[in-house]
């Protein structure tokens, strides 16, 4: 596995070790959010890199899934990906707070999130290796 490679996986488990630390807080289900977002984002950038394909600079979620979907033979939820795009940048600016149509994401929420995410990190993780 190359270094980039390597970095991108790397900084996505840092975010699912802070989401692991903050699941269960209700007030800070958004911040649950913003990290899950980051880490499926880092994981896809990280097949990007493996397979030898231009990283652009880009925060989408589901354009990267975009990308990388003929390579990968999982089921990925695209609805929970807008989601995540929509809550990424909500999430960067006070007064929104990560806000979904509904209001701030519930712990439930919170858990989806988690599990698309470190689902799409384990996934990658085992392929790239």
């Amino acid at each position: 596995m190359s270094s980039i490679v390597d970095g991108w996986l790397e900084s996505a488990y840092s975010d699912l070790k802070n989401i692991n630390y903050i699941i269960k807080d209700e007030y800070l289900t958004h911040i649950v959010a913003f990290h899950a977002q980051q880490c499926v984002e880092k994981s896809f950038k990280a097949l990007l890199e493996h397979n030898n394909r231009e990283v652009p600079k880009q925060h989408s979620t589901l354009k990267f899934y975009g990308l990388v979907s003929e390579s990968i033979d999982i089921f990925v939820n695209e609805e929970l990906l807008s989601a995540f795009d929509d809550l990424y940048i909500d999430s960067r600016y006070p007064g929104n707070f990560g806000l979904m149509p509904y209001g701030k994401p519930t712990l439930e929420d919170a858990e989806e999130f988690y599990e698309l995410a470190q689902y799409i990190y384990d996934y990658i993780y085992k392929k790239v290796l």
